[in-house]
């Protein structure tokens, strides 16, 4: 071989391309091992139909292509989003088939809450445009649910704290859903419990509820996540029961808060909004018979004074019947009258033909004459007394339709008429001085002086009793 073949490297070990690419990957793989890498994850288009990931870390100076594999896609606790800055810990290779190196991430996580928070605000965007947190689709609470649903840790102080507020308040039937409020699962759990609520069919074995609240105490904003996550709110805001989030303090706001149908600021003011106050419902309740009382009472004092205004303005039953009577008589007098009338005409129509009738037809027509005048005679006794009979009829009806109007009808029942010396009639008691003489009037006409408790009053100021009355007393 001549020096200029051995100065080109005519003695070099010649490596196929497939030699070289793997050499290249144990070599990066044997020197870096595991690394942790910070960067903005960039050309992230979801999952590929394989279940993999593929995209790219990037700076301000470089670009390094990453790959999550199904099976720690599914485990991971945060999931790639584009723009979003990440710290990345994995393996890093080369891919022979393209020479380029890339990093396996095993474990994701976001770089730092303002990468968080960018995720958050970007998420409510995206949920917000879908209405999933519209005013319009919010459903108002019951305002006495019978049973009440808690989704949260059945070991916190979280359900302590809403279970003795609702036993101070009204208690109620409480059914818990325990769940994780904090890690990997959370969200997915939380899910479930919200669905399998809304699954229950009313009348099972176990009620559904009326009301369901989702609840967790506070923490950073890595330890609220789970309540972040999509699956979390979509499955808040398809509620069919009306939900209240109750998540973190008050200064701590979470995505479900914004679906739910109402947001408490702490768990303790989530089981005051579900339940009202038991004795002010007593209360109420109480005040509301005592205005219905009132208003009767009012009502039956109008009544009965419309009623005594409208019997002060009925005629007298004297005066009602008193037309009808003279009329009455009228008729009676003018059927006398007639019946002596006709009687004469027909004695004189008999007088004029006694002399061309002989003694047989004569008997004969006067027998007829007697029979058609006593029928006549029947029949006028027979209009008079129906006619009487109608008159009495309408009579005794004026009379109970004016006694039902009259206030002795009002005695009758068990009232009193209570006048003053004057005999004016007295509403109340209001301006009466000690020593008044006063009447009361009771059913029948009986009648009772008494005198205002207090000195006795003059002899001349008490009215004089009927016999049978009962002694005068005092009116206290």
């Amino acid at each position: 071989m001549s020096e200029t073949a051995a100065a080109n490297g005519g003695n070099a070990h010649e490596f196929s391309v497939s030699e070289l690419s793997f050499s290249l990957k144990r070599t990066v793989e044997e020197t870096y091992g595991h690394v942790r890498v910070r960067g903005e994850i960039t050309g992230f288009r979801g999952v590929h139909s394989s279940g993999h990931s593929y995209f790219a870390l990037k700076d301000e100076k470089a670009r390094l292509e990453a790959v999550i594999w199904k099976g720690v896609y599914s485990k991971l606790r945060f999931k790639p989003a584009e723009g979003l800055e990440v710290i990345a810990t994995g393996k890093l290779t080369t891919y022979p088939g393209s020479s380029k190196y890339q990093i396996v991430i095993e474990q994701l996580e976001p770089a730092g809450v303002g990468a968080l928070m960018a995720l958050l605000e970007e998420r409510k965007k995206k949920l917000a445009a879908e209405g999933l947190f519209a005013a319009e689709r919010k459903k108002p609470l019951p305002y006495l649910p019978e049973v009440i649903a808690v989704i949260t840790s059945p070991t916190g102080a979280v359900i302590r704290d809403i279970l003795h507020r609702l036993s101070d308040r009204f208690p109620r039937h409480v059914l818990v859903w325990p769940v994780r409020v904090q890690g990997d699962t959370a969200a997915a759990e939380v899910t479930a419990a919200i669905e399998g609520f809304n699954a229950l069919k009313p009348g099972g074995k176990i009620p559904r509820p009326d009301l369901i609240i989702v609840a967790r105490g506070g923490g950073s904003i890595e330890d609220l996540w789970g309540f972040n996550e999509e699956n979390v709110v979509r499955a808040a805001a398809a509620s069919e029961i009306p939900l209240i989030s109750a998540v973190g303090h008050e200064t701590d706001t979470t995505l479900i808060d914004y679906a739910a149908d109402r947001r408490a600021p702490t768990p303790t003011a989530a089981a005051e909004m579900a339940v009202p106050v038991r004795a002010d419902c007593i209360a109420s309740v109480r005040e509301f018979e005592n205005r219905m009382l009132r208003a009767e009472n009012r009502m039956l004092d109008t009544r009965r004074n419309d009623l005594r205004a409208l019997a002060r303005a009925l005629p007298r039953l004297t005066d009602l019947i008193a037309l009808p009577r003279q009329r009455f008589d009228n008729a009676s007098e003018r059927l006398g009258m007639a019946l002596k009338r006709a009687a004469e005409i027909k004695r004189a129509r008999l007088t004029g033909v006694e002399g061309k009738l002989s003694t047989r037809l004569i008997r004969f027509q006067i027998s007829e004459g007697k029979k058609k005048l006593d029928a006549l005679d029947k029949r006028a006794l027979s209009a008079e007394q129906r006619h009487l009979c109608d008159l009495t009829r309408r009579l005794d009806n004026m009379g109970k339709l004016l006694q039902s109007y009259s206030y002795q009808g009002v005695l009758e029942r068990g009232y009193a008429v209570v006048r003053d010396a004057s005999g004016k009639p007295l509403r109340n008691g209001a301006g009466r001085k000690t020593g008044e003489a006063l009447e009361i009037e009771f059913a029948g006409d009986e009648r009772l002086g008494v005198v205002v408790s207090g000195s006795t009053p003059p002899a001349e100021a008490v009215p004089k009793k009927k016999s049978g009355e009962a002694k005068q007393g005092s009116l206290l």
